[in-house]
């Protein structure tokens, strides 16, 4: 948890840096030929996006040992697999720097989780694939405009439902999730449309380790989740938006 709040810190201070710097910049380049000049004086902006992302769970142990056997498990992530991101976005101008967004979203990816018995050494391996429908509500502070681009800071609320609970698994999480998410991004004005990339980084704030496994068939896999304490998702997303 610590490393992910300092994370937010420096975050912080480099999306601070760059409304800060941004208008001493715009001073200093020349004017250009603005393309869709008007496009940021209606009040609803509507557009859909296409994106990647990478999983994470963080897992604390507990350090639980098996009475019967004697093994000690401990899980973490082993790797890291893209996933994919399509949605659509709706945004109200609520001031000429500030506007309301909501994204309905749908996220595909997985999340690869390998278990260690510290006492023989043996491995065992989950593949926790997960199809996410979430519902951003962010803030967006935008720099005011020069020539064909607009940078911009963002933050919000995600809430998450996971499609595909696995039963019977190693681990199982529970379905709904609640996220602070924080990002960077840049308007983009084309000829013919605005081009909208953008960085963000979502922390859960759920517990989503469920400890009711009344679903295992072999109750010897309860030992994977007698180990955890709790699971907490993390994704980096990387959004391309198309208004």
């Amino acid at each position: 948890m610590t490393s992910w709040f300092r994370t937010f810190q420096k975050l912080g201070l480099v999306l601070g840096a760059v409304l800060l710097l941004w208008p001493a910049a715009v001073q200093a380049q020349e004017v250009k030929l603005q393309n869709r000049p008007y496009l940021d004086l209606r009040p609803f902006h509507y557009g859909f996006m296409i994106g990647v992302h990478e999983e994470s769970l963080r897992l604390k142990n507990n350090g639980f040992v098996d009475p019967e056997t004697g093994s000690q498990w401990l899980a973490s992530n082993d790797r890291y697999d893209p996933g994919f991101t399509v949605g659509v976005l709706g945004e109200w101008r609520m001031h000429r720097h500030v506007a309301l967004r909501a994204l309905p979203t749908m996220h595909f990816g997985s999340k690869h989780i390998v278990f260690r018995d510290q006492v023989t050494h043996q491995q065992q391996f989950q593949d926790m694939k997960a199809t996410y429908i979430s519902l951003p509500i962010d803030v967006k502070l935008s720099a005011p405009r020069f020539n064909n681009y607009r940078p911009y800071v963002m933050a919000g609320v995600n809430l998450m439902y996971d499609l595909t609970t696995k039963e019977d698994a190693n681990l199982k999480l529970k379905p709904m999730n609640t996220m602070l998410e924080v990002g960077m991004g840049c308007d983009f004005y084309l000829p013919f449309f605005k081009l909208i990339p953008e960085l963000k980084f979502c922390l859960g704030f759920n517990n989503l380790l469920d400890k009711d496994r009344s679903d295992l068939l072999d109750k010897t896999k309860e030992v994977f989740t007698k180990s955890v304490d709790a699971a907490h998702t993390n994704l980096i997303v990387f959004t391309l938006y198309f208004e």
